[in-house]
């Protein structure tokens, strides 16, 4: 049985290069793009079109990132969720659940199914671009990766996500149940 969530996709990150790696004292890679797109294309088993995971095998069952806003606020405050570089930030949307099920978004052009996969673990860069302590306070709610299982298109916007599992909206910002993958 299928239930509905509505939620709300805050914006999208796509980046065709990496920005943190090396050590994070040295700071961010210089002049990496990254854009924040009204629009997103989901393509099955590679990706969002133009980031940097796209199509990478290493990465297929982990391609696309979630974060809940709740999650980052209640780690990083007012810092922008952007520097987090998860591919979808959404807003009323607890994601642990999701881990090992399969659900779709649809943001009004069709449903895009992924299949939840491993929590997105925060990095130490979080230190250094978004600022001390929040990547302590981002472990066990820096998101969820997933596999996209079908292609489409994703928006910006008011989105209607269908799982079977029960989600609570109230848990968005909350650590998660079980850190490690299933």
């Amino acid at each position: 049985m299928s239930r509905r969530y509505p939620c709300e996709i805050v914006t999208f990150v796509v980046s065709p290069a990496h920005a943190y790696f090396g050590r994070p004292k040295d700071g961010p890679a210089d002049e990496v793009e990254t854009h924040s797109p009204r629009t997103v294309e989901v393509v099955a088993d590679k990706g969002i079109r133009g980031d940097r995971f796209f199509g990478v095998r290493a990465h297929t069952e982990a391609a696309v990132s979630f974060l809940a806003l709740e999650a980052w606020t209640a780690a990083a405050g007012d810092a922008d969720p952007v520097l987090a570089r998860r591919n979808i930030l959404v807003r009323g949307l607890e994601l642990d659940p999701l881990r090992g099920r399969e659900f779709s978004l649809d943001t009004g052009s069709g449903p895009v199914r992924f299949r939840g996969g491993r929590p997105a673990h925060p990095c130490a860069w979080m230190d250094t671009v978004a600022g001390e302590g929040v990547r302590k306070a981002l472990i066990g709610r820096g998101g969820l990766r997933a596999q996209p299982l079908t292609s489409g298109t994703l928006s910006v916007g008011p989105a209607t996500l269908l799982a079977d599992v029960e989600l609570d909206p109230a848990r968005a910002a909350y650590p998660v149940r079980r850190p490690q993958p299933l």
